[in-house]
C-alpha cells in the first residue's frame, strides 16, 4: 500500500497501535522522579530566539510508512541537511537504521543511536525546552501518547525524557497529555491551541478546558491561552495549531488562509482562527496584529493525494533562516516565500520539496524541535 498505515490527515484509528503502545497509554511516561512542571522562572521562549541545536528523529518503520518509507527518509534527510547549514542538527536513529541515516544526511548531521524512536515527529515527541533568562535550561515532557493512542509510541513516549537526560538538564512532566505541535507560544506569556487536539478524552479524559489551560501555562511559563475550536477526528493530530497559525513575536501572529472558494472543515477552521486572533490580546493586554499567509490551490499542487498537507505555515525557524516548503503551485509558492521574507527580515528563506512527508500529513515544523541557546 503506497501510503502510511497511519496518515496524519486521514487515519485508521486502530492501525499501528501495538500492545506495548496500548499498555503504555495508561501509564506515566516520565521517570520515577518526574513531577508536575513548576512555573518557577522558566519559560518556553519564542522560536525566533537563537538555538544551540535542532533535534530530529529518523523513521524506519514499514509498519507505519509502508512503501513510502524510503521517500519519507529522503525528505527527512533533506530537511536535516538544510537546517545543518545554519545550526547543528542531531538525528536520533535506531541502531539498525543509523547507517542509512548517516548516508542520506551526510557528515553535517550528527546521528545518535542511544535514543530509540518509533517515528519522525520530533515536534510532538521531543522535549519542550525552557530557559530562565539567567543561563538556566530545563525541559518539559508533554506525555506523548501517540496522538490519543492512534499509533505505536512505546519508544516515542520516552524520547523527551531521554533527550533531556542526554543534554543533562532537569526534566519534568507537564500536567497534561499533548504534543509540541498542539501549542504555539510567543515567549512572553501567551499560548494558542485547538480544543479539538487537547480538550479531548483521547488525551486528557475528565479534564476541563480551564484545567488544561492552567496546566499548559504552568508548563510553558505563560498566563493566557487563546483557544480555537479546531477540527476533531479528521486527522491523527486532531488539528494541530502549527499547521495553520503561528506566533511571529509577542503581539504578532500569522494565519495561513484558504482560497475564498474552499469550504472544507480545515478552511472553516483557518477562517475562525483568523477571526479570533484578530480580536484577541496577548497576556499583557496588547492587541495581536495578524498577518495572512495565502495557502496554495490544491488543484495546482504536485500531489494528488487527498490526504496531502500543503502548509506553508508549518515552517521551521533556525539560526538565520526560515525553512518552509513549496508544493508546485508556482504562484502561491513564490508569494509564500516573499511573505516569509518580509515577515522575517534578515533571514534566508529556503523552500524545500517535501511532498513525500506531506503525503503523510506533516511538514517541516512537525519533524524538528529546537533547543534554545542560554
Amino acid at each position: 500500500m503506497n501510503r502510511p498505515d497511519i496518515n496524519r490527515r486521514r487515519f485508521l484509528a486502530a492501525a499501528g497501535l501495538t500492545a506495548a503502545g496500548a499498555a503504555l497509554a495508561g501509564t506515566s511516561t516520565g521517570s520515577a522522579s518526574a513531577r508536575p512542571a513548576a512555573a518557577a522562572a522558566f519559560r518556553v521562549p519564542g522560536e525566533e530566539v537563537r538555538h544551540t541545536r535542532t533535534w530530529m528523529t529518523w523513521p524506519d518503520s514499514t509498519g507505519i510508512w509502508g512503501g513510502q518509507l524510503g521517500g519519507v527518509q529522503a525528505d527527512i534527510a533533506l530537511i536535516a541537511r538544510t537546517v545543518a547549514k545554519y545550526e547543528p542538527v542531531v538525528m536520533c536513529a535506531n541502531p539498525a537504521s543509523a547507517a542509512k541515516a548517516r548516508s542520506l544526511c551526510g557528515s553535517s548531521v550528527a546521528v545518535l543511536t542511544t535514543i530509540p524512536v518509533d517515528d519522525c515527529w520530533t515536534r510532538d515527541t521531543g522535549p519542550v525546552f525552557r530557559t530562565d533568562g539567567a543561563g538556566g535550561l530545563d525541559a518539559v515532557g508533554l506525555g506523548f501518547n501517540g496522538w490519543g493512542n492512534k499509533q505505536t509510541h512505546a519508544k516515542d513516549a520516552l524520547v523527551a525524557e531521554r533527550i533531556a537526560a542526554y543534554v543533562g538538564v532537569p526534566y519534568t512532566r507537564a500536567g497534561l497529555v499533548g504534543e509540541g505541535g498542539a501549542v504555539e507560544q510567543d515567549g512572553a506569556g501567551t499560548l494558542m491551541a485547538t480544543r479539538s487536539s487537547l480538550v479531548n478524552r483521547n488525551r486528557n479524559p475528565g479534564k476541563t478546558e480551564q484545567q488544561l489551560a492552567a496546566a499548559m501555562c504552568t508548563a510553558y511559563g505563560a498566563s493566557k491561552v487563546i483557544w480555537f475550536d479546531g477540527v476533531r477526528g479528521q486527522d491523527i493530530t486532531d488539528d494541530h495549531v502549527d499547521a495553520t497559525s503561528r506566533f511571529l513575536a509577542p503581539g504578532k501572529a500569522l494565519v495561513q488562509m484558504p482560497l475564498a472558494s474552499d469550504n472544507d472543515a480545515y478552511a472553516r477552521d483557518a477562517r475562525q482562527q483568523q477571526r479570533i486572533l484578530s480580536t484577541a490580546t496577548t497576556a499583557s493586554g496588547t492587541p495581536i496584529a495578524v498577518q495572512q499567509l495565502q495557502g496554495p490551490d490544491y488543484d495546482k499542487i504536485r500531489s494528488t493525494n487527498p490526504d496531502f498537507l500543503a502548509s506553508y505555515a508549518n515552517y521551521y525557524l533556525c539560526n538565520g533562516a526560515v525553512i518552509s516548503a513549496h508544493f508546485g503551485d508556482t504562484t502561491a509558492d513564490r508569494a509564500a516565500k516573499a511573505t516569509l521574507a518580509r515577515l522575517y527580515p534578515g533571514r534566508t528563506v529556503e523552500q524545500l520539496n517535501i511532498d513525500r512527508l506531506g503525503t503523510g500529513g506533516g511538514g517541516i515544523h512537525c519533524v524538528t524541535q529546537q533547543q534554545p541557546a542560554v
